[in-house]
């Protein structure tokens, strides 16, 4: 293995033997960029495009028409990046210390839950400037008077079935709730891509240990997860309360309970996450005391003091009005209060 940057001062037509350590490099600056893993994969997702048209035939995705809009892009990332051979997948933790106080949030009805990824900073943004300074370091590495490598970087903004490739690249698994577990840490983590035409040796994918367990579908509180492997967005509480538009069906909503921005009852359930670890990203702890604000405080938000309180956070995709809708669903699932909050 190459321990240092500048050894790697080579050509890009690399000959196995280089390419196998520039791989191992690249893991290692992955590392030191602050993601937990990194793993490479083909472009090969027949199996994964199979599941992806089952899926929409059954018109589990909802209203989220962009699952169908981009045809085949999602399942060939050389049609999204042109000239894609490899992907390079990482993953970065994102569980802060607050777990417990958020289980007591979400067993006291007169809380404001909101799904543990959105409590801090929105993870977009940072990822892919990481995964930016990943690939400048891979494209230093092999400068040249050859063409410059072709590479880009996605995290969750473009057509890209990054769980399937992640569990190519030996990341993890796609477990019976959708959710892709890795063994020694659970599955409170964030994805991202870099897609590159560098011929880089692949990982091994890795096999799945969900075995006999169905704790996630038994948990599910709207019994979304119709089946091992397959969960119908309509009914999921993370499409109800982040991407659907309108009002919410009447049937589901004393089912959403206090849920007021995404669901992590299947990920709590799931065994695999004692193994879990705590982020050291600062940035991914909670913001604006999200993890433990009532309902009736957040109510009184404001449009203005909404913005201002969701600054940097992922939850303000939503806007203050479908804010509200979701918080007047869980207002509707909780005991009457007498007491009076001022914005």
């Amino acid at each position: 293995m190459l321990n240092q940057e500048q050894d790697l001062d080579l050509s890009c037509s690399l000959t196995s033997s280089e390419l196998a350590d520039l791989a191992l490099q690249i893991k290692q600056w992955g590392v030191e960029l602050g993601f937990q893993q990194v793993g490479i994969t083909d472009t090969d997702l027949s199996v994964a495009e199979s599941h992806l048209q089952n899926w929409l035939a059954q018109d589990f995705h909802g209203n989220m028409d962009y699952m169908q809009r981009h045809g085949l892009k999602r399942s060939h990332p050389e049609l999204l990046h042109e000239g894609t051979l490899r992907v390079i997948s990482v993953r970065m933790d994102y569980q802060s210390d607050t777990a417990l106080a958020m289980q007591q949030s979400l067993d006291d009805p007169t809380s404001a839950y909101i799904s543990r990824y959105a409590l801090g900073r929105d993870y977009h943004k940072m990822m892919r400037n990481r995964l930016q300074k990943l690939a400048d370091k891979i494209q230093a590495a092999c400068k040249s008077d050859a063409e410059p490598l072709s590479m880009r970087a996605f995290v969750d903004t473009a057509p890209v079935l990054e769980k399937a490739l992640a569990e190519k690249a030996g990341l993890g698994w796609i477990g019976k709730h959708s959710n892709l577990i890795n063994r020694k840490a659970g599955s409170w983590f964030f994805l991202g891509e870099l897609f590159t035409d560098l011929p880089l040796p692949i990982d091994e994918q890795t096999t799945a240990h969900c075995g006999s367990c169905t704790a996630c579908l038994s948990i599910c509180p709207t019994q979304a997860i119709v089946a091992p492997y397959q969960v119908d967005a309509r009914r999921c509480v993370s499409y109800l309360t982040i991407e659907l538009q309108g009002s919410i069906p009447v049937d589901l909503r004393a089912l959403i309970g206090n849920r007021i921005y995404g669901c992590d009852d299947c990920q709590i359930i799931c065994p695999w996450n004692r193994y879990a670890k705590i982020t050291a990203e600062h940035d991914f702890n909670p913001r604006q005391q999200l993890n433990s604000q009532q309902l009736l405080a957040v109510f009184a938000w404001s449009e203005a003091l909404f913005l201002v309180k969701t600054e940097g956070s992922a939850i303000r995709r939503i806007g203050h009005e479908r804010w509200l809708r979701n918080i007047a669903v869980a207002l509707g699932n909780a005991p009457r209060s007498d007491v009076i909050v001022e914005a």
